[in-house]
């Protein structure tokens, strides 16, 4: 936990450096900004097998290509989660409500033309996790389980949690319950990074490298199966620094 601390105060220091530099200029501003999204789309799908490289992602985001040799998922897997970035970057602006209907809505966006019948929807089917000794809970039990997810994060917000650790807890349960048939991993890392923007922090693009992938899935194995969350919300506060040292180290050249 003095760990987990320690990277939040040097957080909140950097964070503090960023509000001194802003407003910052709107023309550099969106170009930093696209090439980041380009990356975190990338990082975010390569966690879930998708074999777009850095390059290709941009060119199918930006320019409309398809390219040879990639399933149309994969392309689809681009656009869409380019288009729920811009979704929580505009609903982020405003003072707004994280509830069931907005994960739906991600998530619809997330799977849209994939899996026309269950975006937007929980599943009505028992899950398991590949690799995982965690079993999600049985399709009668989410919605309870998604209400008291709800419930506790208000309580969160309410007793003042670090808005990074509070982030982190979106993330990490709500991928626990699993709601959705397909595409939790990525509607989880999209809620958190809405949170950490309606919060003025930089989104966290947690790597899809193997190395990286492991310990990600580590840290989510021991917080669902030992019910122990710290090495997550360690892992995703290191990441939020790192975004913050390399925004503030882009803007002063």
């Amino acid at each position: 936990m003095n760990k987990l601390n320690t990277i939040l105060s040097e957080i909140d220091d950097l964070k503090a450096n960023l509000a001194v530099l802003r407003p910052l200029p709107t023309d550099a501003l969106k170009k930093i900004q696209s090439a980041l999204e380009i990356e975190y789309t990338y990082e975010s799908n390569r966690i879930e097998g998708n074999t777009l490289t850095l390059q290709e992602t941009a060119l199918v985001v930006n320019e409309g290509v398809t390219i040879s040799g990639k399933s149309m998922r994969e392309h689809l897997e681009a656009i869409n989660h380019a288009q729920a970035i811009d979704f929580i970057k505009d609903i982020a602006k405003d003072s707004i409500e994280i509830n069931e209907r907005l994960i739906k809505e991600i998530h619809a966006i997330i799977l849209h033309s994939i899996d026309r019948d269950n975006a937007g929807k929980y599943r009505n089917v028992p899950v398991m996790i590949s690799g995982s000794t965690h079993f999600p809970p049985q399709p009668y039990l989410i919605e309870p389980q998604m209400e008291a997810f709800i419930i506790e994060y208000n309580r969160k917000v309410e007793d003042n949690v670090h808005p990074v650790v509070i982030a982190a807890y979106l993330h990490d349960e709500l991928v626990k319950i699993h709601p959705f048939i397909d595409g939790n991993g990525r509607t989880s890392r999209l809620l958190m990074n809405l949170y950490l923007l309606t919060k003025g922090y930089i989104v966290v693009s947690l790597k899809g490298d193997n190395d990286s992938k492991r310990a990600y899935y580590m840290a989510l194995e021991k917080s669902h199966t030992e019910n122990n969350p710290i090495d997550f919300y360690s892992l995703v506060a290191e990441n939020e620094e790192a975004a913050l040292n390399r925004y503030l180290h882009i803007l002063q050249g």
